[in-house]
């Protein structure tokens, strides 16, 4: 099997292995979700706005709790994942908490031959772009669900994060799209001790090739923002230096760790 060849299938075994594993972790607290914890943060918030009676089409949703939180501000939306395992638990969660989010298990790429509407927003975030080849590609697709002058909002770990070794010692990997990084993984970034192992393909995307892939295909870059902290504790040798606001602890706030980012549909008119 080559890797690159069949990154989609090793991909969603990957996930598939890691779902029952983040089900269970306190990284995802899903007791406390399922009890109305929200699964967003402040920065995706901010830049959503208002939502109450709007049509959301959420990428790569795991196993759905930033869509089933995002239903339960009122908004209508469809949760897209290549895991069959983590869609069917997000269906699960998504009767359990009464929520109408819906959810469909297809590749990225594909999800053309899945679903015929325009959305009021398209919504992706935190560690979803790098599992993806062809960021042009997933431009048109963000293009081709968007109603004209709706809003994309892109919420990612900074591509300069990507160029450290896991314990960010010293630059492992090339700031730009040099191809596949294939890699295996022991544990899970939510449960760094878990008993499991599993083999990933994904692809390192500089901020020059996210926006530019978005221009091409009928963006308009509204604002682009950069923070020196992760909201979520999934990296080796952080520190909550306040709540739910975390540093690789010998890098401090010395470099960008998320980046966020607004777009609008030009008008085809």
């Amino acid at each position: 099997m080559n890797p690159e060849e069949n990154y989609i299938e090793i991909n969603r075994k990957s996930w598939n292995n890691k779902t029952q594993i983040h089900l269970k972790s306190q990284f995802y607290d899903l007791d406390g979700f399922l009890n109305g914890k929200t699964s967003l943060n402040d920065i995706e918030l901010k830049l959503l706005g208002e939502i109450k009676g709007k049509s959301i089409l959420h990428l790569q949703c795991h196993f759905g709790q930033d869509t089933i939180s995002l239903s339960r501000l009122g908004a209508d939306v469809i949760g897209v994942d290549l895991s069959d395992k983590a869609i069917e638990s997000a269906k699960k969660i998504a009767q359990d908490t009464n929520s109408n989010a819906k959810f469909i298990c297809c590749d990225l790429y594909d999800l053309p031959n899945h679903l015929n509407e325009k959305f009021d927003f398209v919504f992706t975030s935190y560690g979803t772009i790098g599992w993806l080849p062809d960021l042009d590609q997933w431009a048109k697709i963000i293009s081709r669900f968007l109603k004209p002058n709706a809003k994309f909002v892109l919420v990612e770990f900074h591509p300069v994060v990507w160029m450290f070794d896991q314990n960010f010692e010293q630059i492992g990997y090339r700031y730009f799209n040099s191809g596949p990084i294939m890699e295996t993984e022991n544990g899970t970034y939510a449960d760094k001790n878990a008993d499991i192992s599993q083999s990933s393909v994904s692809w390192n995307h500089s901020l020059s090739e996210v926006l530019n892939s978005l221009i091409r295909n009928g963006l308009e870059i509204n604002s682009l923002d950069e923070f020196d902290y992760s909201p979520y504790n999934c990296f080796n040798k952080t520190i909550e230096f306040e709540a739910n606001k975390f540093r690789i602890d010998h890098l401090d706030n010395k470099i960008p760790m998320v980046y966020s980012l607004l777009a609008t549909k030009r008008d085809e008119a």
